[in-house]
This record gives C-alpha cells, sequence and structure tokens, in this order.
C-alpha cells in the first residue's frame, strides 16, 4: 500500500489549489500559479530532542 503525505500550500505561492502530477512519485501541480514541484522526504534528523528539556519538572 503507497501513502504519500500531501502538501497544504504551494511553496511558490502559498495557494492551496494543488493536485497531484503525473511525473511521478512526490510530483505535484500548483494551478493557481501554474507551477510544477517535486517533495522528497529525505529522513530523520539524528540530533533528537532539544537540549535543555528538564522533562517536565519544575524549580
Amino acid at each position: 500500500m503507497s501513502e504519500r503525505a500531501a502538501p497544504f500550500h504551494c511553496p511558490y505561492c502559498g495557494d492551496e489549489d494543488l493536485f497531484p502530477n503525473e511525473q511521478g512519485h512526490g510530483a505535484w501541480e500548483c494551478r493557481s500559479c501554474n507551477r510544477a514541484f517535486r517533495l522528497k522526504y529525505l529522513g530523520l534528523l539524528a540530533r533528537g530532542l532539544a537540549s535543555g528539556t528538564t522533562g517536565g519538572e519544575d524549580t
């Protein structure tokens, strides 16, 4: 089963008029500004959580 995360806004004009593009996986087109773009998942960051968190303890 193939699931894809859909973008909510066009990265160029900010409009929500987006549709999958026939160019393949991750390709989208904005019918508002007439641009096509591709999204690619790069992976998880190795940094983890931000430092300085105390786990909810109050001092």
